[in-house]
């Protein structure tokens, strides 16, 4: 059944992306990644909750959003976990502690995406995306997400 709803996940995830972006143009598709990297992730721990993060915002496990030192602050990112395919849109919004060798640090809903949440770290590719692939991207994660609930209920 996990599988299932994995798959089912990625397939609405694929389907929202297909139609709601515009039409790229191969010049387009080349400027859209700015930066690429792997690297090691982790997510926070929900001591963070409710504490300020490095942009003023509130930080929230819930919201798909990522510290980096590594990252600029205020990119959308595209995070997939090398071990196993699973992809997920976060904003950078936060740095990590100065001497800290990660990669990305995720909020926990965007490690729970990524299916190493029980692990606590886990290898992944982190590629800067357009704002506008970011947003949307985030968008239909939270639609996949009302959608399986929804039939849960």
């Amino acid at each position: 059944m996990h599988k299932f709803i994995m798959c089912m996940r990625r397939l609405l995830l694929l389907t929202f992306l297909t139609f709601t972006l515009p039409g790229l143009k191969a010049q387009d598709a080349q400027k859209k990644i700015s930066e690429s990297e792997k690297g090691v992730a982790s997510y926070y721990h929900d001591k963070f909750e409710g504490r300020k993060t490095t942009t003023g915002d509130v930080f929230d496990n819930d919201k798909f959003t990522a510290a980096s030192n590594k990252i600029k602050l205020g990119s959308y990112v595209k995070v997939t976990n090398i071990s196993n395919g699973e992809v997920v849109y976060v904003k950078v919004n936060d740095r990590m502690a100065a001497g800290n060798k990660r990669l990305i640090d995720l909020a926990s809903i965007a490690a729970k995406k990524l299916d190493f949440h029980k692990k606590g770290i886990t290898k992944v590719k982190v590629e800067v995306v357009t704002e506008e692939e970011g947003k949307t991207g985030i968008l239909a994660q939270k639609v996949i997400d009302m959608q399986l609930h929804k039939n849960e209920l």
